[in-house]
């Protein structure tokens, strides 16, 4: 079709790039199997008569989800690990309408994603963008299935980066958007104006329980990470690091003797505590240390740390800056393999207790 007109003057419109990148999002259906429990079975009058009733009985629900496909070749489609959790069976639908059984090919709950794979042939690919480019202030287009509605597109910009200690993951990295998501667009994309994928929705800001225009989205690097851990090892080989961290108060960064210069904040966490043995401490980190890099990411706060830590896995070399003692330190932190890392900390902002930080889980 031609493009809109006024007059014969071209006005700005977003078909032509919606063109492109629709069809590759697509509906994301479950079958799953849960448990319903009879509330009585917690009455301690019941249970004096009853030991064990066994009155527990599963039933089948459905959910309903986005996802999209990032590569077209092998079928493989990414979305929201809390959209297929626990299913029995997936059903990925395509812009067309053509339906395809999906095979779960491997999930990362402490991010939230999960790689799908269908059949090949007729699929079409969304592009995957470098996210660390991206910046407050970009247009972006949310493409997703909300309330199951049917394919949905909705604009708006990026609002903040990096935003984390929000309690919904383990490790959370959002990219903040004012375009409107709503439930059933989990695992749906967030589209720059060239149709690349910059972060996959997950998330929204819901104090009445509704949408309130700020949502939240993993970036396309975490997920290009994530994505390609699961299709080689089927499953997420995160390393184990081996320091706890906490952030650096004024009080704490006064103890350390780094005090910060007159209206200018500290930076950076602290390290309080060393495995022996592991990746931190063969490198010669130490308690007291404070981390001011961790790989390529410039550590601010305890959520610059812990989106670092997310993408680092069992074989890296990743450089650490630290501080210690005034003087500042370049170590290489060899990854070998061990237990997954752990979340030792959170960054909790006071101004979010009573609101509703929810997944779309539907």
């Amino acid at each position: 079709p031609q493009p809109a007109a006024v007059e014969g003057v071209p006005v700005p419109s977003l078909a032509p790039m919606l063109v492109r990148a629709v069809p590759a999002v697509v509906n994301v259906s479950t079958v799953y199997s849960a448990a319903a429990r009879n509330p009585m079975l917690d009455d301690p009058f019941f249970q004096w008569f009853f030991r064990d009733p066994g009155f527990e009985r599963r039933y089948r629900g459905r959910s309903v989800g986005s996802g999209v496909i990032v590569d077209a070749a092998r079928g493989y489609v990414l979305t929201n690990n809390h959209v297929v959790q626990n299913a029995a069976a997936i059903t990925v639908t395509l812009h067309d309408g053509k339906a395809l059984k999906a095979r779960l090919v491997g999930t990362d709950p402490a991010v939230d994603l999960a790689v799908l794979q269908v059949p090949v042939g007729g699929l079409v690919a969304m592009p995957m963008a470098d996210s660390t480019r991206v910046q407050v202030g970009d247009f972006v287009v949310a493409i997703g299935n909300p309330f199951g509605l049917g394919q949905t597109v909705t604009s708006g910009i990026v609002s903040a980066m990096g935003r984390s200690g929000l309690s919904i993951e383990g490790y959370e990295d959002f990219i903040q958007t004012d375009a409107s998501i709503n439930p059933g667009n989990s695992g749906g994309a967030l589209v720059n104006l060239r149709g690349q994928l910059i972060a996959v929705n997950t998330a929204i800001y819901a104090p009445n329980g509704g949408n309130v225009g700020i949502g939240f989205a993993i970036p396309a690097n975490m997920a290009r990470t994530v994505m390609s851990q699961i299709v080689r090892f089927g499953l997420v080989r995160r390393a184990f690091i081996g320091m706890s961290v906490q952030a650096l108060t004024p009080e704490l960064a006064q103890a350390l003797g780094s005090a910060a210069r007159a209206g200018v904040p500290e930076t950076g966490v602290v390290v309080t505590d060393v495995q022996a043995g592991s990746a931190a401490a063969r490198a010669g980190v130490r308690a007291g240390d404070v981390v001011l890099q961790l790989g390529s990411r410039r550590v601010l706060r305890l959520g610059d740390y812990f989106a670092s830590a997310a993408v680092l896995m069992v074989g890296d070399t990743v450089g650490a800056t630290v501080r210690r003692a005034g003087q500042v330190l370049r170590l290489n932190l060899v990854l070998a393999a061990g237990e997954s890392e752990r979340v030792v900390g959170r960054e909790l902002s006071p101004l979010l207790d009573g609101i509703l930080l929810a997944p779309y889980f539907n």
